[in-house]
């Protein structure tokens, strides 16, 4: 992170900053901001693709979040995700908590009148099971 927040307020705290997102911004997007509550064991959606890029926050309890190429992880609240959007598959978004709601809060950009997300079918899964870093 750079030190030009060194000046803040107090009580103003940059949490995460992802200086290459502009190259991932389709031409003409809108901003969305969106919040995801999942109930407790809540599996999320089925896999899926974003028309744009992501960057969110989880703002309670804890998600297990896999993206096409990446092992999945659990994040906290408190951490901050990106996904690029486009054609990278996200293939978990669940409440990995058994006994309490998760949620997080994402800003999405992407063109105006697409889709928050489009369900992959089946046999595209298939056909990039090799890209995926991890089964499950």
């Amino acid at each position: 992170m750079s030190t030009d927040h060194v000046q803040l307020p107090p009580g103003v705290e940059v949490v995460a900053t992802l200086s290459e997102a502009a190259a991932w911004i389709p031409d003409g997007a809108e901003a969305r901001t969106i919040r995801v509550t999942l109930a407790p064991g809540d599996p999320g959606a089925p896999p899926h693709r974003h028309p744009g890029p992501v960057f969110g926050y989880v703002t309670e309890g804890e998600i297990l979040f896999e993206l096409e190429g990446q092992a999945p992880r659990v994040l906290k609240a408190g951490d901050a995700l990106f996904e690029p959007g486009g054609d990278v598959i996200h293939y978990q978004g669940a409440n990995h908590l058994p006994d309490a709601q998760s949620q997080l809060v994402v800003t999405m950009f992407a063109p105006p009148g697409t889709p928050i997300l489009t369900v992959v079918s089946a046999q595209e899964l298939e056909e990039r099971r090799h890209l995926r870093a991890a089964s499950s």
